[in-house]
């Protein structure tokens, strides 16, 4: 009986081992195959992203600045930019356009690109494909009725954007348009202080970002240009470095010459 117990018991041990065995092996089975598949999907996704920079072997860098506040130092932005030679591109909002035309019209005549920042700013990423075009459309028309022309080049309020709003700027014949360099000058930096952001990062084909209406743009605008040039860069409009047709982007956000 003695030894009957003992196998019983040595036989229970071993049924219970191999069935311990067997689940580890069978979990281990389960939960890695999940991984692999979240891996391929993660690198196969495909979403759509803006132009972050432009592939280029010139030493020119973009300048953009925002237009979605007022207008107080547009005349002062234009004279320095006069003075430098520059002209640049303003992503201006449709609101804005409406409250100051004149803006609008000065930044025109003087030779600058203007840019499609949607017609009132709303967070684009909840809206609609119809909603996105018709914010893309609204402001480019009132564009076109001050200049004369369409708006070709589209940035998303609050730097948002998915493959909707990407979707959108395409169907409006629309390059959209981010940037590589933020001055964060919107948070009252000073002109020391962007420099200090702007310098490491300035490369060919780079995108600036900056906005009018702020504390310190207009009033570090000389300097910044000054210093932009002296690391060899010339400063231009976001047109003058995009390709616009038979490109790619890549996943960091690189526009690329096929």
């Amino acid at each position: 009986m003695f030894l009957v117990l003992n196998k019983e018991k040595i036989l229970s041990y071993i049924i219970a081992v191999s069935a311990v065995a067997l689940l580890f092996v069978f979990a281990t089975g389960i939960y890695s195959k999940p991984k692999e598949q979240v891996a391929s999907v993660s690198a196969n996704a495909s979403k759509q992203l803006p132009i972050y920079c432009v592939d280029t072997t010139e030493s020119k860098v973009a300048l953009t600045i925002n237009c979605a506040w007022n207008a107080d130092d547009i005349d002062s932005i234009l004279e320095t930019l006069s003075k430098h030679n520059c002209k640049v591109t303003f992503f201006v909002v449709g609101d804005w356009v409406t409250k100051y035309p004149e803006a609008v019209k000065k930044i025109h005549e003087a030779g600058h690109e203007i840019g499609n920042h949607s017609d009132s700013h709303p967070h684009v990423n909840n809206m609609t494909l119809e909603n996105n075009v018709e914010q893309i459309k609204k402001c480019s028309d009132k564009v076109e009725a001050i200049t004369g022309s369409k708006t070709r080049l589209y940035r998303g309020p609050y730097g948002e954007y998915n493959d909707t709003v990407i979707e959108a700027s395409k169907k409006s014949n629309h390059l959209a348009i981010q940037w590589s360099i933020d001055s964060l000058d919107y948070k009252a930096l000073t002109c020391e202080q962007m420099w200090e952001r702007i310098e490491p990062k300035l490369s060919n084909g780079g995108i600036i970002l900056m906005h009018n209406g702020t504390e310190n743009t207009a009033l570090s605008l000389d300097t910044l240009l000054s210093n932009i040039k002296e690391k060899g860069y010339e400063v231009v409009k976001v047109s003058d470095i995009v390709y616009t047709s038979n490109f790619s982007i890549d996943n960091n956000g690189v526009q690329h010459k096929n």
